[in-house]
């Protein structure tokens, strides 16, 4: 390993012994870890075994990475803590739930993940590995948030964001009587009660809108007994057919409809971990707690690139923006590539860029 490199790992180092209290050994590991997914983009132990560290050989580098996984003690309330330091901003949080699954062999990979919104994208924060597939349930939703508020408390909580399978009367009155502020899209021919003994589809309070047109209303219904207040929107979705964007939310605001577009962040959040950016889903671990291990580290990596992207775009180089108004690239993608430039060729400007976003933020 040359010089230039052990200066870059060194740094690294001095940054994550201070963030995580790790022994030198561990935070070693850390360091080549983060390096070498940056350069080869994917999680593939036998390909980040090739560059994991210069001095060693493959193998060797490869059997490192395998006991690290399997030996590694996970503290989820000190990793959590270091994420959680790594945010830029202060609480209180817009949280997004969401889940992301995947098949490997006979493994269902299933993850149930509550994040951050921030600046376009949703910051992974927490997650329980589901040992099945499918939909997560009531209990396991409430497990989750459970074990975000003893960590972090429940004043960091703004809002939670969530799409239409993270509905059920436990769950919303488990929010309410937390006096956890929500939106929660729900199905449209959902049945609620508009006004006691009289029952009606969710649609049926947005039918006569005119398309496009936003609608809140200002008094409560009751969705299996829980008060809550409904806003929505009828479009033509891709298929040319009528569909109804019903946001549910634990009081009247005229503004649900934007505060739920938040939710679409975490969506982008996940495609960065997978196909345009680390490659999560190549993994070949099968065991969900070595999977979850695996996705701890790949977040740090995750949020460091983002970081780096929103401030190149800003102090550095502005994205391209196309004919129709989007970005060129994301602030992730934007933020990787600078990384990974800075880390091959041993650039000193940006490597001096790099490491003071990751030591400050």
């Amino acid at each position: 390993m040359n010089t230039k490199v052990d200066y870059k790992s060194n740094e690294l180092v001095s940054i994550f012994s201070e963030k995580t209290g790790w022994n030198l050994s561990r935070v070693k590991f850390l360091v080549f870890f983060l390096i070498a997914i940056v350069k080869c983009q994917t999680v593939s132990f036998s390909r980040l075994a090739t560059i994991f560290n210069g001095r060693v050989q493959p193998g060797s580098n490869l059997r490192r990475i395998q006991r690290f996984f399997a030996q590694f003690d996970f503290n989820e309330r000190m990793f959590g803590k270091l994420i959680f330091a790594l945010l830029p901003i202060e609480p209180p949080y817009r949280l997004s739930l969401d889940r992301t699954n995947w098949k490997f062999g006979k493994t269902d990979i299933n993850i149930l993940m509550i994040s951050v919104c921030y600046y376009g994208v949703a910051i992974p924060l927490l997650w329980t590995m589901l040992p099945k597939r499918g939909n997560s349930n009531q209990k396991e939703r409430i497990a989750l948030l459970e074990r975000y508020i003893s960590l972090f408390g429940i004043m960091s909580i703004e809002s939670i964001l969530a799409d239409r399978e993270f509905i059920g009367s436990t769950w919303v009155k488990h929010l309410i009587g937390e006096k956890i502020a929500f939106y929660i899209r729900i199905k449209e021919n959902m049945w609620m009660e508009s006004k006691p003994g009289t029952f009606v589809r969710a649609f049926s309070f947005f039918k006569d809108l005119k398309f496009n047109t936003a609608l809140s209303l200002k008094k409560p219904v009751k969705i299996n007994d829980n008060k809550t207040y409904l806003s929505g929107l009828k479009i033509l979705n891709k298929h040319r057919n009528i569909e109804y964007v019903i946001i549910a939310s634990d009081y009247y605001d005229e503004h649900a409809l934007i505060m739920y577009k938040d939710r679409w962040q975490i969506e982008t959040m996940f495609k960065a971990l997978k196909s345009s950016g680390f490659n999560i889903e190549d993994t070949h671990l099968s065991d969900l707690n070595r999977i979850s291990k695996m996705l701890s580290l790949v977040c740090i990596a995750f949020i460091w690139a983002y970081y780096v992207g929103i401030y190149r775009d800003k102090n550095i180089e502005p994205i391209k923006i196309k004919k129709h108004g989007r970005r060129q690239y994301s602030f992730f993608t934007y933020g990787l590539r600078f990384i990974e430039r800075a880390l091959v060729c041993s650039v000193a400007a940006d490597i001096v860029i790099i490491l003071k976003i990751l030591s400050c933020t």
